[in-house]
């Protein structure tokens, strides 16, 4: 059958179709040793750091290439039931089979870590890679293994995959594949050349991918224009920060709540985060200091709505972002004032993204709302989220409701507001960024 020449080619390819995660804080993870060729590839293609996470499959006693589960690293374990309830193991000989296993890991691990250190996954992207999946074992622990160590959103990556299992993968954020048979009983037969890997590839590679790191600085971001401005609004100069790669395909309009402006420190981090992307931003105070001094004007979302489609018909009038599509960022009483915008007549809203957010403040306008939007929300914002869901309710446009697990209404737990930070990149890059892919786009509840 042969679709790739081999597992760099299939690496090529697949980094080509990671590509949106450039910039974006990922570490990609090849699975030895098949795995780490193709690897080799998607990390270069991403200017990411490459590291392994070590895995064994676990054989039937009596048909060893038959996995009836899967070792990891940290002594993650995985049994397949489904197999398991077709063919009888007895438990001594399953002991046995992982003790045996155990060890030749627990030598991987020492032969592919000897001299560098293990890379830190906490609240970062981890990119997952295999040859292939044919039983879904290894995968299944490898994701385990990256969300145990703090990954904040886990992504598995292989050329090649039975349909059939993937639809049983239940431990990946997101999974991408370039070919999907139905049935596959060969990872093999997808590669022309399927030559076995070694233990000294691995380390050469390993090698490779870190003094590539040092001797190349990343290009991922492109400082690009940065500047302080003023937009005129209703008669007031409203005050921003302009962010601009170059070229700007995307800006993404923040819409603060709740006396909350331009020099928020979560704001400025999840822009920090859209910059790494290639996205503009615009972070500005919808109300001057004299106006946030009646706080009735906090909860005044036609008001702060007016603002926001004012700045907007800035961006149209400038030459750098006439051409750019706009998405808008709201948070708290923000997020109201975003839906509300971006339901006005002849709007041109290409995304929104609310966090911890009122959307339900936009009231009657939900139903209005063209552009797709996503709902963050903290598992332990419990008001909040109802009000979500309730919004979610009333929504005609693609719309999803995201929880980040343990976060509260102001996103402080760790790690929770980079997950929140990611989750809405991945949005604005599907909306924003034609071209550069995205995470799967169906709806969902949580």
């Amino acid at each position: 059958m042969g679709i790739f020449e081999d597992r760099a080619d299939a690496g090529r390819q697949l980094g080509l179709r990671l590509a949106h995660l450039r910039g974006r804080d990922a570490v990609v993870l090849g699975l030895p040793r098949g795995g780490v060729p193709v690897a080799f590839e998607v990390a270069a293609a991403l200017d990411a750091p490459l590291d392994v996470i070590v895995v064994r499959k676990m054989g039937v006693p009596s048909q060893p290439e038959l996995a009836m589960g899967a070792i990891g690293e940290d002594g993650v374990y995985s049994l397949d039931q489904r197999v398991l309830s077709v063919i009888s193991v007895k438990q001594e000989d399953l002991r046995a089979v992982e003790q045996r296993e155990r060890r030749l890991l627990d030598d991987r691990v020492t032969r592919f870590r000897a001299g560098r250190t293990r890379f830190d996954f906490n609240g970062r992207i981890a990119v997952i890679v295999d040859d292939g999946i044919a039983t879904g074992s290894t995968a299944r622990v490898a994701c385990s293994i990256a969300r145990k160590r703090g990954a904040a959103r886990v992504i598995l990556a292989v050329p090649v995959a039975s349909a059939d299992i993937l639809a049983t993968l239940t431990e990946p954020d997101e999974m991408v594949c370039l070919a999907t048979p139905r049935h596959l009983t060969a990872v093999g037969h997808y590669y022309r050349d399927f030559s076995p890997t070694g233990d000294d590839e691995v380390v050469r590679l390993l090698d490779a991918a870190a003094e590539r790191l040092q001797r190349a600085p990343s290009t991922a971001r492109n400082n690009g224009l940065d500047e302080d401005l003023q937009i005129p609004s209703e008669g007031v100069l409203l005050e921003g920060h302009l962010h601009l790669p170059a070229p700007a395909a995307g800006v993404v309009v923040f819409a603060h709540g709740s006396g909350s402006g331009r020099h928020s420190p979560r704001n400025q981090f999840v822009a920090s985060t859209l910059q790494r992307a290639g996205l503009g931003t615009l972070l500005l105070d919808l109300l001057s200091a004299g106006e946030e001094l009646n706080r009735a004007n906090v909860f005044n979302i036609e008001l702060l709505a007016r603002r926001l489609t004012a700045a907007t018909d800035w961006l149209g009038s400038r030459p750098d972002t006439a051409s750019s599509s706009v998405g808008y960022f709201g948070a708290s009483t923000g997020a109201g004032a975003a839906l509300w915008a971006a339901a006005e007549p002849g709007a041109q809203i290409s995304a929104v993204v609310s966090r911890g957010g009122r959307p339900d403040l936009a009231g009657t306008r939900l139903a209005f709302v063209g552009a797709p939007t996503l709902l963050i929300v903290g598992s332990a914002d419990h008001r909040v989220l109802e009000l979500n869901r309730q919004a979610k309710a009333l929504m005609r446009c693609p719309n999803r409701l995201e929880l980040v697990q343990g976060a509260t209404h102001l996103f402080e737990e760790p790690g929770t507001l980079k997950a929140a930070a990611i989750l809405a990149t991945d949005w604005f890059v599907q909306y924003l960024l034609p071209g550069q892919g995205g995470r799967r786009t169906e709806a969902s509840d949580e």
